[in-house]
């Protein structure tokens, strides 16, 4: 749901849509606007301001730790893509804040160092190795996908480094945190999602639309056509 949010701010060329689950789609949609309308959205809602930020600290600190333990699955798979500039970016990043950051709690290596994140998943280590989008999906709790992405998401659970570190009472904090820093983005971007879910005259097909939009937009898709990628873009 915070990736429709700022999708909504984003701009993409018109590309087609390939929907043909959308009866499937429509009924998680359904269930997951549900369950956001009657779980998701009342716990996060009192933790905002006007302007949409968050006002409970400890939101703010799950996102923060969370964001931190997210950064060597996006080393792994910036590796993946060929991209070893983006790969040290973020893995130097991630030794600053959870060193001098306290575990990811306080942020000198952007503030400070100028190791800002770079966003990765393994969709777009697929996209780079030119796996096709494939079909629109929506996926319970999950949300908006496509099926190349919903892959990826799977590949990124098993290729989390951290996971083959920590032992199991670790990895269950881990997760916690990690659901935790999702509803700090429940709040953040509230109200452009309350719009999307339920502002909109079909919200499904706005969502499927802001999605398809935003993420086209965010791996270099033109026209349905994916741009050429340099591998020495980072060296």
């Amino acid at each position: 749901m915070a990736t429709l949010a700022l999708s909504a701010c984003a701009t993409a060329p018109e590309t087609g849509i390939n929907d043909p689950h959308e009866g499937f789609n429509r009924r998680m949609h359904a269930f997951n606007k549900g369950f956001d309308q009657r779980i998701v959205r009342p716990v996060t809602s009192p933790f905002k301001n006007s302007d949409g930020a968050s006002t409970d600290g400890a939101l703010v600190v799950l996102g923060n730790v969370g964001g931190n333990l997210a950064l060597p699955g996006k080393v792994v798979n910036s590796l993946l893509q060929g991209r070893p500039g983006k790969a040290a970016q973020n893995a130097g990043r991630f030794v600053v804040n959870t060193t001098l950051g306290l575990g990811g709690i306080h942020d000198p290596a952007g503030q400070e160092f100028g190791l800002t994140e770079v966003d990765t998943d393994f969709g777009e280590t697929l996209h780079v190795w030119g796996a096709p989008e494939g079909a629109y999906l929506e996926l319970p709790l999950i949300g908006p996908t496509t099926e190349r992405d919903a892959v990826g998401k799977v590949v990124d659970w098993v290729i989390d480094p951290l996971d083959h570190v920590l032992d199991d009472n670790e990895a269950r904090v881990k997760t916690v945190i990690r659901l935790g820093s999702k509803a700090g983005e429940r709040a953040r971007f509230g109200d452009t999602i309350d719009s999307i879910l339920y502002g909109s005259a079909d919200s499904y097909a706005q969502a499927r639309l802001l999605y398809l939009q935003h993420r086209r937009y965010e791996l270099g898709m033109e026209g349905g056509e994916i741009d050429p990628y340099d591998p020495y873009e980072d060296q």
